[in-house]
């Protein structure tokens, strides 16, 4: 978005640490995965009027709505019973990209 470069860059640069540096920790059985979640309905976003939190879930493809919480637990709970999921990042959006 217009006015985010600073907060586009530190998430560029989580997305880009993922990969090298579950290289460097899986000699020690450690795995690194990244979760860029979308609009979750959170407490700072249950501070918002309403009528925004409806819009913002509107523009979520789908489903159309903020994700709930135990949605993002359940991906969460899913990456870490599968052991081959290593070096990712999942997107946790529904398809979400921000207008600028």
């Amino acid at each position: 978005q217009v006015g985010q470069a600073a907060y586009s860059a530190s998430k560029g640069g989580i997305v880009g640490m993922t990969l090298p540096i579950a290289r460097d920790l899986a000699p020690l059985g450690i795995r690194v995965v990244t979760i860029a979640p979308g609009l979750f309905s959170t407490p700072l976003l249950a501070g918002l009027p309403e009528r925004v939190r409806t819009f913002l879930g509107q523009q979520v493809p789908f489903p159309s709505r903020l994700g709930d919480p135990a949605e993002f637990a359940h991906l969460v709970q899913a990456l870490a019973e599968n052991p081959m999921i290593n070096g990712e990042v999942v997107r946790l959006d529904g398809a979400l990209r921000m207008q600028p």
